[in-house]
């Protein structure tokens, strides 16, 4: 396993493998809602967006936030119920659809003239609206500026060559004060192909680089945890873990005292942080190591 480390001393894949090439087309992604292989679906919501809310939301309410390929992300509803406007965008029509039935939330459709062939499905209550079109259709003149970003399964599902459109087109969308809680996956990128795909550090500092001194810091969650559903990605052979207390089938007062000891150590910094990025450690069936945790500052 080819690693090496980078300014602040993480250790990072330096070979990407065959990912660096892959495309992955719309028409596998809408196949993949057809063929109900969407395991990267949490039914009861993501326990890092759970416990980092407050991170999110910083005590402000009313706010607009931000879901990128959205899916039929449980979360929304509750930021929704919340008094937040929640704005999502995918390319599945049927994920959508799945969602507001799946929460029994009535809703219209419409086009988007800025979008041929796109449609904005809203909650009649209107503090739901997800467009269903490529997300690089979109704009700050179509859907404004958000407050703030819960980028989970995003990043790490765009096509490797599409990342520094996407995180340019993020920025665009950012209002001044936003937050931006990221999720990305650590793993051997030489033993799978992708998605979801393996972006280091040092890229993400690299594609967010426009913001100068507003990236105070990344927040690495390095927990190996217990195991979860298999294959969450598609036909693999990694499986997923959560790396939180209260999360974690098998845990001891160890793992409990080293996380909260980690979690005080930068919880002072969280408040003056633009985007924090989170990992989400999948393993591979061969590897049993326990990273740690680093607060990265630039």
């Amino acid at each position: 396993m080819d690693r090496s480390a980078n300014a602040a001393g993480v250790l990072e894949h330096s070979d990407t493998g065959a990912q660096e090439n892959r495309v992955v087309t719309e028409e596998e992604w809408l196949q993949k809602w057809e063929m109900r292989n969407i395991g990267f679906h949490k039914e009861q919501g993501h326990p890092l967006l759970q416990k980092y809310l407050d991170v999110l939301l910083g005590g402000r309410s009313g706010l607009r936030i931000f879901f990128p390929l959205c899916g039929k992300a449980v979360d929304m509803k509750r930021l929704a119920d919340m008094g937040h406007h929640v704005v999502g965008v995918e390319v599945s029509e049927q994920a959508l659809k799945e969602f507001f039935a799946e929460h029994s939330l009535p809703y219209s459709e419409e086009p988007v003239p800025e979008i041929p062939g796109a449609k904005k499905l809203q909650s009649t209550s209107g503090n739901i609206s997800l467009y269903c079109c490529s997300i690089y259709d979109l704009s700050s003149s179509v859907v404004g500026k958000f407050d703030g970003f819960w980028d989970r399964g995003a990043l790490v599902a765009v096509n490797p060559c599409d990342r520094q459109r996407y995180a340019s087109l993020m920025i665009t969308l950012m209002e001044q004060n936003s937050s931006y809680l990221l999720v990305t996956v650590s793993y051997d990128p030489t033993k799978h192909k992708g998605p979801p795909f393996y972006v280091p550090e040092s890229e993400i500092n690299s594609l967010f680089d426009a913001l100068g001194e507003s990236l105070k810091f990344i927040l690495r969650l390095w927990i190996r945890g217990g195991w979860e559903r298999p294959g969450a990605w598609g036909k693999c052979s990694m499986m997923s873990c959560t790396g939180l207390p209260g999360f974690l089938p098998e845990k001891g007062d160890w793992l409990d005292k080293m996380i909260g000891e980690m979690e005080a150590s930068v919880q002072g910094c969280l408040n003056s942080a633009r985007i924090i990025a989170m990992e989400e450690l999948l393993l591979m069936s061969e590897l049993c190591e326990v990273p740690k945790l680093k607060t990265i500052k630039n």
